[in-house]
């Protein structure tokens, strides 16, 4: 998944479970609701093998898509990169 957490800056690319659990532990405490829980709760879930990888992805992509963060994918224009590559490894 390729995201981009604010404007002008690099995109990032989260290829697994350890990845987004640093992704969203960093995420400011003011910005957190119940999606940012959610994501959070599942990806925490998959790192300890109680909640499936896939779970754990479809929850953190809905968290990005509704915050503005998915990065869109140079190659295929009005896709997000999430759209393409939707599972982690």
């Amino acid at each position: 998944m390729r995201i981009s957490p604010s404007a002008g800056a690099p995109v990032e690319e989260i290829y697994g479970i350890e990845q987004a659990l640093d992704f969203l532990q960093n995420w400011p405490v003011g910005r957190q609701g119940p999606l940012f829980q959610a994501a959070f709760d599942a990806c925490f879930g998959a790192s300890v093998d109680v909640v499936p990888t896939e779970e754990a992805c479809r929850a953190l992509t809905a968290f990005c898509r509704v915050s503005g963060l998915l990065a869109r994918d140079a190659a295929m224009p009005g896709t997000s990169a999430a759209e393409a590559l939707p599972r982690f490894n």
